[in-house]
């Protein structure tokens, strides 16, 4: 029964960093199961992509000083592209970290934007868990 949780923690974990990683269709196949509590893995779910994120946060506050390097991934117009986005939108921007292709990204960004550690996890944890509520929520049939 823990491996699930513990799955679905790595799952979440490694989908919420920049590797090409889901964890929605092991949340659905672990709820669909009906061995496990609900809040449990919407909990191990939130938890595992909210510290994935805060490993991009990570990332971010020590990636420019790598910029002038020749195998540094981004190119220095993104990185200004990016960083005049956050600074257009802020920290509210984060409420679509949980969006495919652009969150991962988004929460780098933070990172490099020095955004404060409190207020990035507390914004990105209601991002994070309510995407996941949503997933269950379809799954089960409470919406639509």
């Amino acid at each position: 029964m823990a491996v699930g949780y513990v799955g679905l923690f790595a799952a979440a974990f490694g989908a919420a960093t920049l590797l090409p990683l889901q964890s929605e269709a092991l949340l659905v196949g672990l709820i669909v199961s009906e061995r496990y509590w609900l809040w449990g893995l919407l909990a191990v779910a939130t938890l595992g992509n909210v510290l994935g994120s805060l490993v991009n946060w990570c990332l971010g506050r020590r990636l420019e000083r790598f910029q002038d390097r020749r195998w540094f991934p981004v190119s220095a117009k993104h990185m200004a592209t990016a960083r005049q986005h956050y600074e257009r939108y802020g920290h509210w921007s984060l409420l679509l970290s949980w969006l495919p292709v652009i969150g991962d990204p988004l929460t780098l960004i933070a990172g490099v934007m020095r955004e404060p550690p409190g207020r990035f996890l507390l914004i990105v944890t209601v991002a994070k868990g309510a995407r996941y509520a949503v997933v269950a929520m379809l799954t089960l049939g409470w919406l639509g």
